[in-house]
């Protein structure tokens, strides 16, 4: 007769698992709070402790790590020595192995949960047993999943037991499920012990959904999500409208939430290709998206939007004029989307807590080989600014620079961003020589350009960018400073009468 154990903490579908097994002819051993479940069920069970032939004790600390268990689970069938063995210690094959374990994840999210009650949900005889059963998968069906309840049944029904290629699957989903498991409560530990960058790490995802494809057709890809809900993320948001996202969608998506979330006023953040194209803040969310439209009305088409403020019918109309791939803001009113929905194919995102900032995290880039790890670049400001010239901004030109300066921070390196009213003018991204980025910035700005400030995300090594500042009719500049030809740059500005603050802090983004 073939023998199940099953000791499950999720009992989603078990006992229709059960009892299709003990129609099927199978003996279940069973443990504790499973074991009662299928018994109010009228389902017969072995109780684990007449296998053991051992009480579970410590309150349940321990009842599976036995040999009479492991022993029947590990053992290869079709070795004589093994198969022996079991006979002269009186130990019986287990053929299945159904197990899932303590809510450790569920428990630690809770903000209520106290650090004792967090380590008495690390499971310890579940993944042992888990493990052993995928390890011999050969010989045992072992199950971490109820929606693999069906599938085994279905092939048990059919040919009197699973397949070896169904079998490598639940295998292959055991070791995902422990390894997933073991991840979080390494990192809970390594918070308690505040260990930043360990000497071994695994970072952990749970898959959200898979996509169409990757950056280009050719290439497979799936959105994972962090395994704790972080407010004012992208997997927090619910589609309303619109095709399924794509991994650029999503990916750019991200990029316009990054920017935005360095803003308080009314803002609406444009980007195309995770550089933003448009930024705009002001009194109203219809004001802040002209100011972000006008920067550059050819790169924001196909782009996204991101807003902070709920999406009224005025902006909603602005929108719908030009082809946009993904709108994300906290709310809609009604008449904002009946405009909207009223075009195919536009995804429209909410997020109700799209201003909410997570300071902590890694940020992490994959190398080949390997991958690099930072913390997150949460900081605008050293400690605070430095006016290093002899003209000082004016008020107005004070806050269009660290308006620039939240801009830039988040446009990919060499990055300028010119800015005046509170709304980007250009942006410069991604050359490999600063004055280019700023020739190519004054070129798009235009006639816009003038009495504009400057923004850069790294310092001048040479005074070439303030010349082309002054001549393009730039009037202030913010950048970190830290040159060792500082001076040079400072003097030149004096020279053409432009303000110069510095930050102290570089925000180089690749």
């Amino acid at each position: 007769m073939k023998r199940a154990l099953i000791s499950v903490y999720d009992k989603t579908g078990i006992v229709e698992f059960s009892r299709k097994l003990k129609e099927l002819g199978w003996e279940i051993i069973s443990t504790g709070g499973t074991r009662k479940k299928l018994a109010e069920n009228g389902i017969e069970t072995i109780d684990i402790s007449d296998i053991t032939g051992f009480p579970e004790c410590l309150d349940g600390r321990v009842k599976t790590l036995h040999p009479k268990i492991h022993a029947g689970i590990l053992s290869i069938r079709d070795n004589d020595a093994h198969i022996k063995t079991l006979k002269e210690l009186e130990i019986d094959c287990i053929d299945m192995v159904v197990n899932n374990l303590y809510p450790f994840k569920e428990t630690v999210s809770n903000p209520n949960a106290v650090h004792e009650e967090i380590i008495e949900n690390i499971d310890i005889g579940g993944p042992s047993m888990l493990r052993a059963a995928a390890k011999n998968y050969k010989y045992v069906t072992v199950i971490v999943d109820p929606n693999d309840y069906d599938k085994v049944i279905d092939e048990l029904d059919e040919n009197g037991d699973v397949s070896l290629k169904t079998k490598e699957y639940l295998a292959a989903k055991v070791f995902q499920y422990t390894s997933h498991y073991d991840a979080l409560i390494s990192e809970y530990f390594n918070k308690i012990a505040n260990i930043e960058l360990p000497d071994l790490i695994t970072l952990t995802f749970e898959k959200k959904q898979d996509l169409r494809y990757g950056e280009n057709p050719h290439q497979k890809a799936a959105f994972y999500t962090y395994v704790y809900s972080i407010k004012g993320t992208l997997g927090q948001a619910k589609k309303l409208h619109g095709k399924e996202l794509s991994f650029n969608n999503i990916n750019d998506t991200n990029g316009a939430l990054e920017i935005l979330k360095e803003f308080e006023e009314p803002t609406v953040v444009a980007v195309k290709h995770t550089n933003p194209c448009g930024i705009g803040s002001g009194n109203t969310i219809s004001e802040a998206f002209k100011k972000a439209y006008e920067s550059d009305k050819v790169s924001i088409f196909g782009g996204i939007i991101a807003a902070n403020r709920e999406i009224d019918r005025e902006t909603a109309e602005m929108i719908n004029k030009i082809f946009i791939e993904v709108v994300i803001a906290p709310s809609y009113t009604d008449e904002a989307l009946e405009v909207l929905t009223s075009k195919k194919n536009i995804r429209i995102l909410v997020l109700p807590e799209i201003t909410a900032r997570e300071e902590s995290g890694y940020d992490i880039k994959r190398v080949l080989g390997g991958i690099l790890i930072q913390d997150r670049n949460t900081k605008l400001i050293q400690d605070e600014l430095k006016f290093v010239t002899e003209r000082k901004p004016t008020e107005r030109e004070l806050e269009d620079l660290l308006f620039a300066w939240k801009a830039v921070k988040n446009v990919k390196s060499n990055a300028i961003v010119l800015a005046k009213d509170k709304g980007t003018v250009a942006v410069g991204p991604g050359q490999v020589s600063r004055i280019w980025a700023l020739e190519n910035a004054i070129k798009q700005g235009g006639n816009r350009v003038k009495n504009s400030v400057m923004a850069s995300d790294a310092f001048f090594p040479f005074p070439d960018c303030v010349e082309a500042a002054y001549k393009a009719g730039i009037t202030a500049i913010i950048q970190p400073g830290g040159s060792i030809r500082d001076k040079e740059s400072i003097e030149a500005a004096n020279k053409y009468g432009i303000a110069m603050v510095f930050t102290g802090m570089r925000h180089f983004k690749h």
